[in-house]
């Protein structure tokens, strides 16, 4: 269910959020389910617990997840798939954008690539 691509420059607990909420939003992990215990899923993973717990405390910061003491990690029931998935995307962009700017590109050139490609993409999301 979980993957990590141990050759990505995206550090492995953000690949892990990454994938908690990409699930949810393929409705493969639904509200209340419990998450695995963290020394599971690092031992399955290959990984170490440090870097699931981190995974874990995000995704409770951001309210994707909530913990019962004792018990361990449930997906909150108030968590939108859609919502979900459009953070998630906006979280991409965001990053994309400052790859291109570290990369050198201007402002200009980045409000004209998104403009390009919101003009390609008008029929998807007509909300402003």
């Amino acid at each position: 269910m979980f993957s990590i691509d141990f050759t990505s420059r995206l550090p492995i607990y953000e690949q892990l959020y990454n994938n908690t909420v990409r699930l949810i939003s393929l409705g493969a992990l639904q509200p209340g389910e419990k998450l695995p215990p963290v020394r599971t899923l690092a031992s399955q993973l290959g990984v170490n617990p440090n870097t699931v717990s981190k995974a874990y405390q995000m995704l409770e910061r951001d309210g994707v997840v909530y913990s019962v003491v004792g018990r361990g990690s449930f997906i909150s029931e108030s968590v939108n798939k859609d919502n979900a998935a459009k953070n998630l995307a906006l979280e991409k962009l965001q990053k994309s954008v400052t790859e291109a700017m570290t990369a050198g590109a201007t402002k200009k050139e980045i409000l004209k690539a998104v403009e390009k490609s919101i003009g390609t993409n008008s029929e998807v999301g007509q909300n402003d």
